[in-house]
């Protein structure tokens, strides 16, 4: 085979001196250059995005033995003992996140990487109470769930909700990076968006789950309720908000049903409230309301049957 011949044309790059492959190197060269300058530095020190899966996968085959995993203990002593190996590999994960804080915020009040340790073991038994509540409220607040085991096990809704309990503690202690890296675990193993920062109460149940978002300043109070699809948000994404409290307040007792859109920071839902399907709320609502779309039925007429409209999905 003849290899195929490259005519220079009269605007050719090699009239200034450079050729076509000597440019195109020139580029790859740049892209190459390019990936490492904008590489994570000292990843073997911070290893990456599984660390926060391994974090969590780690804490909950000892929280949920047997139903995350086939660990068993067989006393109290192995509890303790699997707890403070845990605690020992948590602070290798976190150091490198809170050096990095201390390098670049010199916050004097900072909790050091000892310090975090000590405060999460200290809120761990709440943090696990309340998971074991919103593993009830799920059994309770659906008719098509057999048992609390049933919930923890495939209950994807759930699983969301554990993460968020973790990772927002780890948020209000002031852990940089590792409580979003916690929430986007979740999000991608659920389709379940929370941020660390959002405040939940207690018994909290998402039904189904999938597209809930949750953003950072909300603010949910006990025994609420959310279908799939439901989304707390800001009315505004300017930057300049972004200390200020931008997603709504929801009071308790509160059930939000598929697809509403609750936007604002100064939105509140009162408590009692049912928000129906699909709506749209952008103001406070008043406790015991009930908001909902109005659905149009008419009779179509003879004329309009012979139009036959034909849906095709």
């Amino acid at each position: 085979m003849v290899s195929p011949q490259l005519t220079p044309t009269s605007n050719s790059p090699e009239e200034n001196g450079t050729s076509v492959f000597s440019t195109k190197e020139t580029e790859y060269d740049q892209f190459v250059a390019s990936i490492y300058k904008k590489q994570y530095e000292d990843l073997h020190r911070y290893g990456g995005r599984q660390v926060a899966e391994s974090f969590i996968q780690e804490l909950f085959d000892i929280l949920f033995a047997g139903y995350f995993s086939e660990l068993t203990f067989r006393d109290l002593a192995q509890v303790e003992d699997s707890l403070s190996f845990f605690f020992l590999g948590a602070k290798k994960k976190f150091a490198p996140y809170l050096s990095s804080r201390e390098e670049k915020n010199k916050d004097e009040h900072a909790l050091g990487v000892n310090e975090v340790i000590a405060e999460l073991k200290n809120q761990l038994p709440k943090i696990y109470d309340l998971i074991w509540e919103d593993a009830n409220a799920a059994f309770e607040g659906d008719p098509a769930a057999e048992s609390v085991k049933e919930v923890v096990l495939a209950y994807s809704g759930f699983y969301a909700i554990a993460v968020h309990r973790v990772a927002h503690a780890l948020h209000n202690l002031g852990v940089p990076i590792f409580p979003r890296m916690l929430s986007g675990y979740a999000h991608e193993k659920t389709g379940i968006d929370i941020h660390p920062g959002a405040k939940i109460g207690s018994s909290f149940f998402m039904d189904h789950g999938t597209g809930i978002v949750i953003g950072g300043t909300t603010t949910i109070a006990n025994n609420v309720k959310v279908y799939q699809g439901v989304t707390l948000g800001a009315l505004s994404v300017s930057k300049d908000m972004a200390k200020l409290k931008r997603h709504p307040t929801i009071e308790e007792n509160v059930v939000i049903y598929s697809g509403a859109t609750i936007l604002g920071g100064e939105t509140v839902v009162g408590r009692n409230s049912v928000i129906g399907g699909n709506a749209w709320v952008t103001q406070s609502i008043p406790p015991f309301s009930i908001v909902y779309q109005k659905n149009e039925v008419r009779v179509r007429n003879t004329q309009e049957m012979n139009n036959v409209i034909d849906f095709t999905i």
